[in-house]
């Protein structure tokens, strides 16, 4: 969630006292009461992820959650970390993904809320595999391949979303590669 040109924060069910940027926000609770905490935001972005522990409550349900929170605030732009090719069930095989069957189902249901179900201004993030990599600030849209990402690659990516109005209503699937990010952007 961001407040664009001024200061984010983080919604978290365990906020670190001293954290400024992190405050209570419970994916599990109704929408209304998760509208309460994002009335005022230019901006949300989704990137919570349960690392399979809670796939229908969080990375699906909580997902639809915040999505109709985001309706019931007001926001209008709505940024969505999911994962390479969720949308495409015929891909679900290859590769990597073998192992993300019960992910990839919960993030398809989710991006096909997003994409059908509500009137955000939405972006939605595909990236392949991510890694502990050092950055290259370099990325691909090539869909043909599998790829992986520096984690720090996808993060300057989303937020660099926020200023890209050309990937509204977008599903951009990334992955490491030669260009720098800024041009790829450009380019949608």
């Amino acid at each position: 969630m961001t407040s664009s040109g001024s200061r984010g924060f983080a919604g978290t069910r365990q906020p670190q006292a001293g954290d400024d940027h992190a405050i209570f926000f419970d994916l599990h609770d109704q929408p209304a009461t998760l509208a309460k905490v994002l009335t005022g935001v230019d901006a949300v972005y989704f990137v919570a992820g349960s690392r399979g522990k809670d796939l229908l409550q969080t990375d699906l349900n909580g997902a639809v959650n915040v999505m109709k929170a985001t309706e019931l605030a007001g926001v209008k732009r709505y940024i969505q970390l999911s994962s390479a090719y969720d949308l495409q069930p015929e891909r679900w095989s290859e590769g990597y993904l073998k192992g993300l069957t019960d992910y990839n189902i919960a993030k398809y249901f989710a991006d096909h809320w997003l994409i059908h179900q509500t009137i955000l201004d939405y972006t939605i993030l595909q990236p392949g595999v991510l890694t502990e990599a050092p950055a290259t600030g370099r990325v691909s849209l090539d869909t043909a391949t599998l790829g992986e990402n520096p984690i720090a690659d996808v993060a300057t990516v989303l937020a660099a979303l926020i200023d890209a109005p050309q990937t509204v209503g977008k599903v951009v699937m990334m992955k490491s590669g030669q260009t720098p990010i800024a041009t790829v952007l450009a380019a949608i």
